[in-house]
């Protein structure tokens, strides 16, 4: 199984095709995360990804673990993050286990890439304090830039698979409601969802573009209030009374 889940360590490299996406999603989705939650917290985050996360959460809060199934991608992220703080357990989620609860649970674009989510969001659920929040980012089928795609006879279907979903393991697409609902099935209460990134455009007509930083920043605050239209969603989540 390490295996298999080593096989996609490449698509995480800065020279992905999609390295432009992810670099300004993944810096802006912990900040949103971190202005909401005090430092002196816990932390749990399920995947290393790119490894920019778990970065950012160790310098803020009290404790923060991340668990991987990759043995490839933790070790990139040792090598790349060597001072980080985080403890890094490596195992797979749905056996990871231990007597320590969480203020904040993070599954930053993890849902989309496991075999059973309902049983990841329900497995975690147990490890969340009394209070504790969760946060669940995934990626959006129904962003404006797959709709305009679609419009324009580019893309069959919103909510296929395109080839860097492929190339990065994803097994499936969201939208706003199918999230929502996900979440409620397992026992959550959400509290709200927002958007990451209102991209309009391809990356490929983005990078052309070469948009100052300014702009790729408001894209993401413009994001935070249209999050059926963004790139991807960022749900708060608490388990239901």
């Amino acid at each position: 199984m390490s295996q298999a889940l080593d096989a996609f360590v490449s698509a995480y490299d800065r020279s992905f095709a999609y390295a432009y996406d992810n670099e300004i999603m993944l810096n802006w989705y912990p900040k949103r995360i971190i202005e909401r939650v005090p430092a002196q917290g816990r932390l749990l985050e399920l995947g290393i990804g790119h490894g920019f996360t778990t970065a950012r959460f160790a310098q803020h809060f009290s404790h923060t673990m991340v668990v991987d199934g990759s043995a490839a991608v933790v070790a990139r992220f040792r090598a790349e993050f060597p001072d980080c703080s985080a403890e890094v357990v490596e195992g797979y989620f749905e056996q990871f286990d231990t007597d320590e609860q969480f203020d904040v649970i993070v599954m930053g674009f993890v849902l989309e890439h496991v075999e059973d989510p309902d049983l990841v969001l329900r497995h975690f659920a147990r490890f969340l304090a009394p209070g504790g929040r969760c946060f669940v980012a995934v990626p959006n089928g129904e962003s404006m830039h797959r709709r305009l795609g679609h419009l324009a006879g580019l893309l069959d279907d919103v909510m296929s698979l395109g080839h860097g979903d492929v190339a990065l393991g994803h097994l499936r697409q969201y939208s706003k409601d199918t999230l929502v609902a996900q979440l409620e099935a397992a026992g959550y209460a959400v509290r709200g969802v927002e958007g990451i990134f209102l991209k309009p455009f391809t990356t490929q007509q983005l990078q052309s573009l070469a948009l100052p930083e300014s702009i790729t920043q408001a894209l993401c605050e413009l994001g935070i209030s249209y999050p059926e239209l963004s790139c991807a969603l960022l749900a708060e989540a608490v388990i239901a009374p």
